[in-house]
């Protein structure tokens, strides 16, 4: 299940001393990418307010109804002003009460990380914060010693701090107890997966952890410094970390759908309120988008210094040159010819994304309150027509790789991303979620699930040596070796790469184990009362000693135990309330469940047991002796699976 995060951003006026935050230590950075003038055609379309009012109201309206989503808020700036925003649908369906600009509440989800680095980078230059410097200098607990390496401020903005995935009390129910930052972070310090500075695994537990820092450096919780520093200089009045809501304003709330023509939801309660938290109307957001655009800057106020903005959106060590990079807590959204920084957000019911064109002086903000029907992504394909109206763009041709088809075979395999969990049976949710690599004879790759806005598989073509880019399109990938030689594949969103699996972690001997281990122990307790009503049929005594009656119970029993096992996870994990799962209170049933599966891998010693016993027999039909073998292998499978997957190592800190 995918997650948010928010992010919080504080600034303050001018400072005598110059700030502490360098672009990046490392010198060799890559370049920002440049594109030739002459790839760049004279757009069609001038971007007024009247031509973008003309293009949102035909896309807008009729894309809500299709994708079956509530309602939409929209925000444009350039230039220092707002040159559009409207709202779009309904923020209360039910009521059919319209969105409103400066007067209705989106939860724009890791949208708030953006101010959680904001106020990172303003206590820096405040010379407070080190962004090179341990955090545990900066904590009241520790962050375990993994790796030689310490994780650093630096590498929580840029997303590699190396900790695996966590998802436990991220959201919990409305009007449970929100449990403070300073007791959050020390019981979910999640492990350390990934050296620091090596490999971009997207964290909200880091951006959390970066909330409080700022709480402890500050001398202020970390809503009231957020409150203090950047909505009250940029007149965000009607823009909260605060859950609950305040009472004044309550009431402009949005509703979340996950389809708009459903039941609304419930308040979405984030613990880890640093990552994800913000609750705030567009018009809001349209002044943080004009401060960041004029480098710290709006009208009389002062978030950042110029110097501080800039490094802050700088590209910083990037494992591809040729692809999009983070920044210091923004990630490049590079297209069109135009370098682009952003950031996207999502809780359960809202989703969103924020991009600055900086070239351009053009802001761009949308939030959707329903996830609609989940075919294609919505915002991404708005985004995308909305840059080719205005910014329009033709990749230029590549020549013919003569290497295409060796490298497309070379890379073909599958794939698991950097975000996820090691230690946890949240593991197991990576076993048909990785990303498969496949090459025709023309080498041109298919990678499942990328796909187009028409539902089909994107394809991509090599037009340098492992440098991809998409047929028809300007995305690209790239496949580089890390530090230890293995094959990565990197896309054009930095803050995650995808790290090729060995055959025993791939999808199809995962899915033949699973699969083939589940039928058998299914089809032998099928196949139990149908042999005893066959058997009465024909009037046939089954002739047994009593120890051969209580081995054939015992296999029986592990067959039980680990279907139960099986389905009892199974219907934990998915079930219809995601609440449930992520603010612990399913953890009695996991771990019951688990229990049984305690029991059945135990069990298995015992089928063993039984099966060789068997074999010494005289008399035992074939089938019955093959049977027999078969059912051993599939405990012994399952078994295997559910321990390799981390799916009963009784780990609720997930």
């Amino acid at each position: 299940m995918q997650v948010l995060a928010v992010a919080l951003v504080v600034c303050s006026g001018g400072f005598a001393q110059k700030p502490n935050v360098p672009p990046s230590p490392n010198e060799d950075v890559p370049p920002e990418p440049r594109v030739a003038a002459t790839q760049v055609k004279a757009p069609p379309h001038e971007m007024t307010a009247a031509d973008v009012e003309s293009f949102l109201d035909g896309f807008l309206p009729l894309q809500l109804e299709r994708e079956n989503i509530g309602g939409a808020v929209v925000s444009v700036v350039k230039d220092g002003k707002v040159l559009f925003a409207k709202g779009y649908g309904y923020s209360d369906v039910e009521k059919k009460k319209p969105v409103s600009v400066d007067a209705t509440l989106f939860r724009p989800g890791s949208i708030s990380k953006l101010f959680t680095w904001t106020a990172v980078m303003q206590l820096a230059e405040q010379g407070k914060l080190d962004l090179d410097r341990d955090v545990n200098t900066y904590l009241d607990f520790r962050i375990p010693a993994t790796w030689p390496q310490p994780i650093t401020l630096r590498n929580i903005l840029t997303h590699t701090t190396g900790f695996e995935e966590t998802v436990k009390e991220l959201f919990v129910p409305e009007g449970s107890r929100l449990v403070p930052l300073k007791e959050y972070l020390p019981n979910h310090i999640p492990e350390r997966i990934f050296a620091p500075g090596a490999t971009p695994a997207y964290s909200n537990y880091a951006a959390t952890l970066a909330g409080y820092i700022v709480e402890r450096v500050s001398g202020r919780l970390f809503n009231d410094y957020i409150a203090e520093n950047i909505f009250r200089p940029l007149g965000m009045a009607h823009s909260t970390f605060a859950q609950p809501l305040p009472a004044e304003l309550k009431p402009l709330m949005s509703h979340g759908y996950t389809v708009g023509s459903g039941s609304s939801k419930p308040f979405e309660v984030l613990v880890p309120a640093p990552a994800g938290s913000l609750a705030a109307t567009a018009a809001d957001l349209s002044r943080f988008m004009i401060a960041h655009l004029q480098d710290g800057k709006f009208e009389n106020a002062k978030i950042l210094r110029p110097e501080t903005a800039q490094a802050m959106h700088s590209r910083q060590a990037a494992l591809s040159p040729d692809l999009n990079a983070m920044a210091l807590g923004f990630y490049e959204e590079t297209r069109n010819g135009h370098r682009i920084i952003g950031h996207g957000g999502d809780t359960l019911y809202f989703h969103s994304d924020l991009h600055l064109v900086l070239d351009a002086g053009v802001g761009f903000y949308i939030s959707y309150n329903s996830a609609g029907k989940g075919e294609i992504s919505p915002r991404s394909a708005l985004w995308e027509h909305f840059m080719d109206r205005y910014f329009p763009f033709t990749p230029p041709e590549a020549a013919p790789m003569a290497t295409a088809a060796a490298d497309a075979a070379t890379v073909s395999g599958y794939y698991i991303s950097s975000r996820r969990s090691d230690s946890t049976f949240l593991k197991s949710t990576e076993i048909f979620g990785e990303v498969h690599v496949t090459s025709g004879p023309d080498g041109i790759l298919t990678i499942q699930p990328f796909k187009d806005f028409n539902g089909e598989a994107r394809k991509w073509k090599e037009i340098s040596p492992m440098l991809f880019r998409a047929v028809n399109g300007q995305e690209r990938i790239a496949f580089v070796h890390d530090k230890d030689g293995r094959l990565v594949l990197a896309t054009n969103f930095p803050a995650i790469v995808y790290q090729r699996s060995s055959w025993v972690d791939a999808t199809p001997w995962n899915r033949l184990l699973i699969t083939s281990s589940l039928a058998m122990l299914a089809l032998t307790l099928l196949f139990w009362p149908v042999a005893v009503v066959v058997r009465r049929h024909y009037q046939i005594r089954l002739e047994l000693t009593s120890q051969q009656r209580s081995l054939r119970l015992l296999v029986r029993s592990v067959c039980v135990a680990d279907i139960v096992f099986a389905l009892g996870i199974l219907l934990t994990i998915s079930g219809d309330d995601p609440t449930g799962l992520l603010s612990g209170k399913l953890d009695s049933r996991l771990l019951m469940f688990q229990g049984t599966g305690l029991l059945g891998a135990l069990g298995a010693l015992a089928v063993i047991y039984a099966v060789i016993r068997s074999w010494r027999e005289r008399g035992l039909w074939f089938w019955a002796t093959a049977w027999n073998f078969l059912v051993m292998v599939a405990c012994l499978g399952f078994s295997w699976f559910a321990i390799h997957w981390n799916l009963m190592n009784f780990n609720m800190k997930y």
